[in-house]
């Protein structure tokens, strides 16, 4: 098939999506990392819009791009204006890119109601914009906006935009599904009418209001068009655009399209979570391809045949898009999730099918008490480790007591405040140490007094934080006697780790899952 080129345009419509607001450092950053991942086309923002996108296009004169060409985005000419003397075409021109791109209405409807203006002055401004622009050298794009719908209220005045753009020497006209909800099946009319209306190169821009970007972005291709936008992880107004993500991996690994080389395609994982990262997103688990849970495997007559074969319950190599299998061990497990989910840790210990076997009892057990062990493989691996009969854990937790009271805060007697303190006895070997603490709180205390007492024999401790802290009620039913699970993340600054407590008492719940967390860690050293 024909090249097909990369738009990203994750740091302009990307950042219309609730809760996301980059700052010109993060949006430089970001370009930096798309440029390695090999888009051919990066759209910085609309500079004639708000401060932080000019000081964007100011400050990106001094990015070193290898693979992409930063482009500037902004409308056409305002109604009855003139080209040269108008803020936001001087704008575009301003931002020295050495692309433009224009979003220009192609719907009647459009223009008519939200422009206020004439169908005939609709398709001067398009081409006046794209001339005056031209007539400065630069490459020039058209998103033809709402030209899905506007090809269904009146085909012939869409493509007449699209002929006005094409004789004004636009470089390449993008058919956009500005609304997100057009069908795959009525994406074909429209495409081939425009195919057979100008010989400009075409390119797809789809957002995902029936959930359907990706599957319209990749019919397009299949059709013809040159060009593809999209965002990073799908970001964007509404429900979002097309995933550039999936786009690259299905064009390069599904259609033969070489859109990126193979090791470009292997940051793709990388990538995508370095964005979510600097947008402070979580990432999304269950994106295609780069998710945490894209090859995840729960089940035990999956993981069984994917030991015989990788491609029995996968259609990739996650390898290929710098991911990992991931075996998950659960009540729905078999005892062959057990082995591979050791193997998969680097936990060197041999099982028999008969330990195994006694393990999975074991963990559809404790799931049945509230734990949950695939989001928590520390927890796991600690399971299997108090199994064998020479596992010596590095401490034992005797007792504890954590007594909760209120005081006045220092300075405001009229105002009080809880305070925790929690008294621990901890056995390291034959030696017991007893410790007490202070705390913002019971599960602090708790674990500020028992570091208190580690840290005599394992002072290298100082280095664990914790960075999450989640609790869930397992049984709603049993109001305040109900099960609570626990689960605490924890990092040392190189590695993260997740450990599980479960317990009626949301502080031995708490426990139980900051024990596992210290004592994974020394287990491990």
């Amino acid at each position: 098939m024909a090249k097909v080129e990369l738009y990203d345009t994750t740091l302009r419509d990307g950042t219309q999506m609730e809760g996301i607001s980059l700052s010109a450092e993060d949006k430089l950053k970001i370009a930096r990392k798309l440029d390695e991942l090999g888009v051919h086309y990066i759209e910085g923002g609309w500079p004639g819009s708000n401060p932080k996108d000019a000081e964007f296009f100011v400050r990106a004169r001094s990015l070193k791009l290898s693979n992409a060409k930063l482009a500037a985005f902004g409308s056409t000419r305002r109604a009855s204006g003139k080209a040269d003397k108008d803020p936001n075409i001087r704008a575009l021109i301003d931002a020295r890119t050495p692309v433009v791109t224009l979003v220009g209405k192609a719907s009647d409807m459009q223009v008519r109601e939200i422009l206020e203006t004439t169908l005939e002055e609709n398709l001067k401004m398009i081409s006046e914009s794209i001339r005056y622009l031209k007539s400065h050298g630069l490459t020039v794009f058209l998103d033809a906006e709402h030209f899905f719908d506007g090809f269904y209220s009146n085909h012939r005045y869409t493509l007449k935009c699209l002929r006005s753009a094409a004789k004004a020497g636009v470089d390449c006209i993008i058919m956009c599904d500005t609304n997100g909800g057009t069908l795959t099946s009525r994406l074909r009319e429209p495409i081939k009418a425009a195919l057979e209306t100008v010989e400009t190169p075409l390119g797809i821009h789809a957002h995902n209001a029936a959930d359907l970007a990706v599957a319209n972005s990749l019919a397009a291709v299949e059709m013809g068009v040159a060009q593809v936008q999209g965002c990073i992880n799908g970001y964007g107004d509404g429900c979002g655009n097309a995933d550039i993500i999936s786009i690259i991996a299905n064009l390069k690994l599904k259609m033969g399209i070489d859109c990126v080389s193979d090791e470009q395609l292997a940051k793709l994982t990388e990538v995508s979570h370095y964005v979510s990262e600097t947008a402070n997103l979580p990432p999304s688990p269950r994106q295609p391809y780069v998710g945490t849970a894209a090859f995840a495997h729960k089940a035990g007559l999956h993981v069984a045949a994917l030991i015989k074969h990788e491609t029995s319950y996968q259609h990739i190599d996650p390898a290929l898009v710098g991911n990992d299998r991931r075996i998950l061990v659960s009540e729905l497990s078999g005892q062959r999730n057990i082995q591979a989910k050791l193997k998969e840790q680097g936990v060197d210990i041999s099982l028999s099918r008969e330990e195994a076997r006694h393990l999975l009892g074991v963990v559809k057990l404790m799931e049945s008490r509230g734990y949950q062990y695939e989001g928590a493989e520390a927890s796991f691996e600690l399971l299997v480790r108090r199994s064998q009969p020479d596992y010596q854990p590095p401490f034992e937790l005797d007792d504890f007591m954590v007594v909760e009271r209120r005081h006045p805060r220092p300075g405001e007697e009229d105002e009080r405040e809880m305070l925790s303190e929690a008294m621990v006895k901890v056995r390291v070997g034959d030696e017991i140490i007893h410790t007490a603490a202070e705390g913002n709180g019971p599960v602090n205390a708790l674990d500020t007094a028992v570091r208190k007492a580690l840290i005599q024999f394992y002072p290298t401790l100082e280095a664990i934080k914790l960075v999450d802290y989640k609790v869930r009620i397992i049984d709603t039913a049993g109001g305040t006697a109900a099960y609570v699970r626990v689960l605490i993340e924890s990092t040392d600054g190189e590695h993260v780790w997740t450990t599980v407590g479960s317990s009626t008492d949301i502080i031995e719940a708490s426990w139980l899952a900051l024990a596992d967390s210290l004592e994974w860690w020394l287990v491990r050293r």
